[in-house]
C-alpha cells in the first residue's frame, strides 16, 4: 500500500488532475470533498476524456464515485479478487471514513514477487 496519496478535489480540472498524477508518478487520484473520498480518477478516465475533447472538464465529471475500498487488515488476496473482477487497478484503503493509503495493482505484484524471490537473495 502506498500512503502518500495525491489528493484532488472534484473541481480540479482534468489537466491539473494529470499534471499531479505525471508529477507524482501515478496512476490515479483520489477525489475528495473535503476529507471524504467522493472518488477515484484514474489514468483510464484522463485518457477517456483526452479522446473525447473534454481535458477542461472537471474531475468529478469523469472519476469513478464511490470507489471500490478495502480496510487495511483485509487480505491482499482480497484486494486483488475485487480488483480483477472489477476491472480496476486501484484500490483505496480506508479506516472508517478516512482514506489511509491506495493499493495498486504493481503493489500487489511487489507481494508476489517477494513470496516467489530465491532464498538468500
Amino acid at each position: 500500500m502506498t500512503r502518500e496519496l495525491v489528493r484532488i478535489d472534484g473541481n480540479s480540472t482534468l489537466t491539473e488532475a494529470a499534471k499531479l498524477m505525471t508529477g507524482r508518478r501515478v496512476g490515479a487520484a483520489l477525489v475528495f470533498e473535503g476529507e471524504l473520498l467522493a472518488g477515484i480518477l484514474t489514468e483510464r478516465d484522463v485518457l477517456r476524456a483526452v479522446a473525447e475533447g473534454r481535458l477542461d472538464e472537471r474531475a468529478a465529471n469523469a472519476m469513478t464515485a464511490r470507489p471500490e475500498t478495502v480496510e487495511p487488515e483485509e487480505s491482499t488476496a482480497h484486494a486483488a479478487t475485487l480488483m480483477i473482477h472489477g476491472g480496476f487497478r486501484h484500490l483505496p484503503v480506508v479506516e472508517g471514513e478516512a482514506v489511509v493509503g491506495i493499493v495498486s495493482i504493481r503493489d500487489l505484484m511487489r507481494v508476489v514477487l517477494d513470496d516467489e524471490a530465491p532464498r538468500g537473495v
